[in-house]
C-alpha cells in the first residue's frame, strides 16, 4: 500500500471529522496522500438549511456554492490533518454514496464515519456509509465517533476459511507490518451446526490446523505477530466477534465483504454488515470481487 491514496468524504459534521485522524494514520503508515471529498445534492428553499454556518444561503445558486463548499472543504482538512498529506479537495454532485463510489475508482481507500449530519444511524441498511461498504471495490475504513485508530496495537482478522475471506489478508500483513500491531486470526464455530459437543470439538481441532496454515501461507514474513484461535460459540458469528471486541479492546477489524457463501454485501444477515452495526472499533472492510469488477 506505498503511496496509498486516501478519499475522506465528510459532510461538514463534527461527528464526520473523526475520519481525517485515522485518514492520517493511515498515510503516516503508507507514504500516502488524503483528499478531502464531499457530494452535494443542489440547493432548494428546503434544504438549504443544510450549509447554514458556510456562509451559503438557501437562495444560493450553483455558481455560488461550488467555491464556498470546496474553500470550507480545504479548510476544515488543514485543521485536522498535516498539510504534507493534503491533496486539494473535490466535490460531487448527487446522491452522496453513489458518489463516492464513482470518485473512488481513481483511490486506493475510502476513510469515512459512520455517522453524519444526518444523524443516520449504524442501525439502518440504507446509511451512507453501509451504502458504500456494499458497493465499493476498494477498501473502506469506517470509523465510529468515540474510538480512534490510534494507538494501533492489536489487530482482529476474521476468517470463514473461505478463499474470499483471505483477500482480507494481504491488507492485515502491511498493516501489521508498519505499525507493528499483533494480529490475532479467528474463526468462530457455532455449536447448533453440529450434532453434538464432540463434533464440533474435533472439527475445531481440525480448523485450527487449516488456521495454522494460513498463517504459513499468507503472513510468513510477520509470523511471529500472529495468533490463531478456533472460537467455539452458541451465538451467530457477528455476534461472537462483538463479545470478543468487547472483551480483548481491538484497536482495528479487519474483515473481507464477502464469506463462504459467496453473496454480496447485500442482505442483513451479512456478518460483515452486521458487525459494523455493532461494535465501535475501526474496520476495515475488503470486497474480495474488487478485481472482477474493474
Amino acid at each position: 500500500m506505498k503511496n496509498l491514496n486516501i478519499l475522506v468524504p465528510i459532510d461538514f459534521s463534527d461527528l464526520s471529522f473523526h475520519a481525517f485522524k485515522a485518514a492520517e494514520t493511515m498515510a503516516t503508515f503508507f507514504d500516502g496522500k488524503i483528499t478531502p471529498y464531499h457530494a452535494y445534492i443542489p440547493l432548494t428553499d428546503i434544504d438549504g438549511s443544510y450549509y447554514m454556518g458556510l456562509g451559503v444561503s438557501s437562495q444560493a445558486n450553483m455558481t455560488d456554492l461550488e467555491p464556498i463548499l470546496e474553500d470550507r472543504l480545504n479548510e476544515v482538512a488543514a485543521e485536522h490533518i498535516d498539510k504534507k498529506y493534503l491533496k486539494n479537495a473535490i466535490l460531487g454532485i448527487g446522491n452522496p454514496a453513489h458518489s463516492i463510489i464513482e470518485t473512488a475508482k481513481e483511490f486506493d481507500m475510502i476513510v469515512m464515519s459512520t455517522h453524519g449530519r444526518t444523524g443516520f444511524s449504524r442501525l439502518l441498511l440504507g446509511s451512507v456509509a453501509e451504502k458504500v461498504l456494499r458497493l465499493s471495490h476498494i477498501p473502506v475504513l469506517v470509523i465510529e465517533k468515540d474510538r480512534e485508530l490510534t494507538p494501533l496495537n492489536k489487530i482482529l482478522v476474521t476468517t470463514d476459511l473461505s478463499v474470499n475471506s483471505e483477500a482480507a489478508f494481504p491488507y492485515a500483513v502491511q498493516i501489521a507490518k508498519a505499525s507493528g500491531a499483533s494480529i490475532e486470526l479467528v474463526h468462530i464455530i457455532r455449536y447448533d451446526d453440529y450434532e453434538d459437543m464432540s463434533g464440533a470439538q474435533k472439527s475445531a481441532l481440525t480448523k485450527k490446523e487449516r488456521i495454522d496454515k494460513l498463517v504459513e501461507n499468507h503472513f510468513p514474513k510477520i509470523g511471529g505477530q500472529v495468533n490463531t484461535e478456533v472460537i467455539l460459540s452458541s451465538e451467530s458469528p457477528h455476534e461472537a466477534i462483538y463479545n470478543l471486541d468487547q472483551s480483548r479492546h481491538y484497536n482495528l477489524i479487519i474483515m473481507s465483504t464477502i464469506g463462504r457463501t459467496g453473496l454480496k454485501y447485500l442482505t442483513m444477515g451479512s456478518t460483515t454488515a452486521n458487525v459494523v452495526r455493532m461494535v465501535d472499533t475501526p474496520i476495515l472492510s475488503i470486497n474480495p470481487q474488487r478485481e472482477d469488477n474493474e
